[in-house]
């Protein structure tokens, strides 16, 4: 039996709960940081602590943030992740765990994601709380910076982009207008920690699952890991499939090296056939 077949037959089984990666959302655009699409990042990611404590560098990172939304927002989603929503729609995955903050599971049709590191599409608070669109934020950024452009050299799979810091110029950051609080995108930086709530609520579907599908995750932190090491300890069933290297091997009880945009939509093929009778 191949890779592909088992996992099929694990699939039809149901009780799927997937845990993805960036992996699955390369072929939206969107390059990942390890896989075959990535490239090695010049600079280290933006912290929290930077962010609040730094003005030059939230300014440098809402500027490169402003432009890397135009892709991330812009992007659609790919067979992987309207794969993942129709063998939701078939009953077959029980939960979507994601470490991604692109949003493109939930455009793509599934729901009630879990999304782990928060989404891009948001816009918080620090004073406040207050949510709003980045859709609005964009066009406050937009009105601020008139004309403001520069040669984008590199985009990262958080969202923001590299660009020189000359091309900054007097880049303007905008505040919250109910409170005049500092103005963050709703998702978890290095030096934060994901909600205690939204942990425990990802390690309950884990716990309910007959099979843990990784989904395109490298699994280099642990952040998504100890979910599939929690899997393994507790006889959950673990399915990988990823393009290049994964730190889960140990753990899994199947690998598939493959792409997700072509395994994904024969895994649905497979699945919907094998539920017709006759």
């Amino acid at each position: 039996m191949t890779g592909i077949e088992q996992l099929a037959e694990w699939v039809g089984d149901g009780g799927v709960v997937v845990l993805s990666g960036a992996g699955i959302s390369t072929e939206s655009g969107i390059p990942d940081y390890r896989g075959p699409t990535g490239t090695a990042r010049r600079a280290t990611p933006m912290t929290y602590q930077a962010f609040t404590g730094d003005p030059a560098a939230r300014r440098r990172y809402w500027a490169r943030s402003h432009l890397g939304w135009r892709t991330i927002g812009g992007a659609r989603p790919n067979g992987g992740h309207r794969a993942v929503a129709r063998l939701q729609a078939l009953a077959r995955v029980d939960g979507i765990i994601t470490q991604n903050v692109d949003g493109l599971h939930q455009a793509g049709g599934a729901h009630g994601v879990v999304e782990l590191h928060g989404n891009l599409a948001r816009i918080v608070c620090l004073g406040c709380g207050a949510l709003t669109a980045r859709e609005e934020h964009s066009a406050r950024l937009d009105a601020a910076n008139p004309g403001f452009a520069a040669a984008v050299t590199r985009i990262n799979p958080d969202g923001d982009v590299d660009i020189d810091d000359e091309a900054l110029g007097g880049f303007a950051v905008v505040d919250c207008v109910s409170c005049g609080g500092l103005l963050k995108p709703d998702v978890v930086y290095f030096g934060e920690t994901v909600p205690a709530a939204r942990v425990s609520r990802a390690f309950g579907l884990v716990a309910g699952a007959r099979t843990l599908l990784v989904l395109g995750s490298s699994l280099t932190v642990m952040s998504g890991r100890r979910f599939v090491v929690r899997a393994a300890r507790d006889g959950v069933r673990v399915a990988i499939v990823n393009q290049g290297v994964t730190r889960g091997a140990p753990y899994a009880d199947l690998t598939v090296d493959a792409a997700l945009g072509e395994v994904l939509p024969d895994l649905v093929g497979r699945v919907e056939r094998a539920a017709v009778p006759g």
